[in-house]
């Protein structure tokens, strides 16, 4: 009967493409000429970091240049992100982001999924957002990284933990500032408020984008600092 009326619904109103608007094929997807835009990161790629190598290079067990370096210890046991932060990719989730188009969460979350399988299948235990400090989440309304969290979750069939990492200072928003600036922006930014919860688990972070990965990596120091086992990162995209 449900499939019936699902139907009956398309056929009256038929899904759109999530970006241009056509009609396509199934709820919450892109239609093909739009698809083709999204510039997904592939293999090879460095095996920490996720950053893309060249084609030639077949060696995926390899490190890029960054990650070679012993003194780049960035607190992350994997790095991964599904598409480069392009104009196409930006505006996918500036839209989900900032004016209210939280029906592109699916399509954003099964981008995730795809990325996160190396990070998945060296095991999790709990899914941790990136946190909004609260007078920022009361001006927004909600917390795009929470909401991926909870979708992705469902997916993975793994929990997720929104209260245990909190933003304790309001931020500058990070766009706003240089590199050496977000560092200082975020420094001491966030606090574990139940350790317990955090101690001996293998944590992936959530986020919707990387750019210098500052606050990603704040958010990892207070989570290993508190105990947890290992903690990497998975974002939509990356500023390459």
């Amino acid at each position: 009967m449900l499939k019936r009326i699902k139907k009956i619904i398309d056929a009256i109103l038929p899904p759109r493409c999530l970006m241009c608007g056509g009609i396509v094929n199934s709820d919450n997807s892109l239609c093909n000429e739009c698809f083709s835009k999204v510039n997904f990161v592939s293999r090879p790629y460095c095996k920490h970091c996720g950053v893309p190598f060249a084609k030639s290079v077949s060696d995926g067990e390899a490190l890029c240049i960054h990650c070679l370096n012993p003194k780049n210890n960035d607190k992350f046991r994997l790095l991964r992100f599904a598409v480069e932060y392009d104009e196409f990719s930006k505006k996918a989730i500036l839209d989900f982001k900032f004016l209210d188009h939280v029906e592109n969460r699916k399509l954003l979350t099964n981008w995730l999924n795809m990325a996160g399988n190396d990070i998945f299948d060296s095991g999790v235990d709990l899914i941790i957002p990136v946190p909004l400090h609260f007078t920022r989440l009361v001006k927004r309304k909600y917390n795009q990284s929470a909401i991926l969290a909870k979708e992705l979750s469902k997916i993975r069939n793994i929990s997720v933990d929104y209260k245990s990492l909190k933003r304790k200072r309001m931020t500058i928003p990070q766009v706003l500032c240089s590199g050496k600036e977000r560092l200082k922006n975020v420094k001491n930014a966030f606090e574990v408020v139940n350790a317990e919860n955090i101690k001996g688990k293998r944590i992936v972070l959530i986020d919707d984008v990387y750019t210098t990965g500052a606050t990603l990596r704040e958010c990892a120091l207070v989570l290993l600092k508190s105990g947890a086992k290992s903690v990497d990162a998975l974002t939509i995209a990356r500023v390459c």
